[in-house]
């Protein structure tokens, strides 16, 4: 198996293990129907935990963009890798999106509504706010790059690894996943929601494209920038890139706070409109 491959193999394992958990737990008519949101991040940790000893040797199972690029900005990873990479991560979602859907054919019939069908293949915002949805994808991602690294740092009994990694995903989502549905992954949310999408759910509604970008630019941004500051704070090794990037994050969060205060006063004006 080379390097593009176990990317896909990895990523649709991935995402058939946490989508599978998402849909488990939420389907109507499902054993598991109501399980809560502890088996999700359980389900989704031990998801990525299996993926990453799956292909592991033969990729270094990223599975995530957002993992690649903090690796190619903390100078563990080549560039020239990174499109094929990304690239593999969305064939493999997508995929893994696929199967899921399979795997629970006539759950679909029996779930009307279609945000629950639509919430087991992307993510969504608890209280919609785009200058608060896309700074916690851009902390929780930045926690999961800059816990990898901080794993890789460390020795551990052989095979071990996969495993730890697998609770940082399962911390993530216990602490910090409930604003938004711990995307941190762009492949793990675009990828499944393409295919949410394309494929001939009964009764689904429309893929929420106007949220979309969020889990996408957010994770991209919280990533790099994991990348960038473990390298300038845990090296020593302050590179333009750091401040670049940060620069960026600042501007993008800038915009999306001035979208919030535009939308916000619409609706006063609305409002007020609708009283008179």
């Amino acid at each position: 198996m080379n390097a593009f491959l176990g990317e896909v193999v990895g990523t649709a394992m991935l995402i058939i293990f946490g989508a599978g958990v998402c849909a488990n737990v939420n389907l109507k008519k499902s054993f598991a129907y109501n399980a809560g949101w502890i088996v999700i991040t359980f389900g989704w940790g031990l998801g990525v935990a299996m993926s990453v000893y799956a292909v592991g040797k033969f990729s270094g199972a990223h599975l995530n963009p957002a993992v690649t690029l903090g690796l190619a900005f903390n100078g563990d990873f080549p560039w020239s890798d990174v499109p094929k990479y990304i690239l593999a991560q969305m064939i493999g979602a997508i995929i893994g999106a696929a199967v899921t859907y399979l795997h629970f054919l006539p759950h679909w019939h029996a779930t009307k509504d279609p945000g629950v069908k639509l919430g087991v293949f992307a993510t969504g915002p608890a209280i919609p706010h785009y200058f608060s949805n896309l700074l916690s994808e851009i902390i929780g991602t930045f926690v999961l790059v800059v816990g990898l690294l901080s794993i890789g740092a460390n020795t551990f009994t052989d095979g071990l690894n996969p495993f730890i990694v697998g609770f940082l995903i399962i911390a993530i989502g216990i602490s910090l996943g409930g604003t938004t549905g711990y995307a941190i992954n762009p492949a793990r949310d675009l990828g499944p929601r393409i295919a949410h999408f394309l494929l001939p759910i009964p009764g689904k509604g429309p893929s929420n494209w106007g949220y979309s970008w969020i889990p996408v630019v957010g994770p991209v941004l919280g990533g790099s920038f994991g990348g960038v500051f473990y390298k300038a704070i845990f090296i020593g090794q302050v590179t333009a890139s750091f401040w670049i990037v940060l620069i960026i994050i600042l501007a993008v969060l800038g915009l999306a706070y001035a979208s919030d205060r535009k939308t916000s006063l619409a609706k006063k004006v609305h409002q007020l409109s609708t009283e008179n």
